[in-house]
């Protein structure tokens, strides 16, 4: 018997479960990048990021190929982008619904 779709789900989501990771999988959804083009844009140390890549890379979100020196990123599927955006959305829903009851519990004095 193969693994429960559940726990490989909660895998998945685990993988996400990091702001650099996160960080790192935003600016891929736009382009490949180099290393040393992240390193500015995420704020950590070269042996952090490079840590947070191979987690990505192990779970199969990035795929990366070498061009002369530099080692180039890529996430590997479309639909990384795709969920990235929904939780962008989700996120500016909850946060909307939440200055709402923040505006409620002000009212009137």
């Amino acid at each position: 018997m193969g693994v429960p779709l559940y726990q490989l789900k909660a895998e998945f989501f685990k993988a996400l479960s990091h702001p650099v990771r996160i960080r790192v999988l935003e600016l891929l959804s736009e382009r490949p990048h180099a290393v040393a083009e992240m390193l500015p844009e995420v704020g950590v140390e070269p042996a952090h990021l490079s840590q947070q890549l191979a987690i990505l890379r192990r779970t199969r979100l990035v795929v990366s190929h070498r061009e002369g020196g530099a080692t180039y990123y890529r996430i590997a599927s479309p639909e990384i982008a795709d969920l990235l955006a929904v939780a962008r959305s989700i996120l500016g829903d909850l946060l909307t619904g939440q200055a709402e009851l923040l505006d409620d519990l002000r009212g009137p004095r």
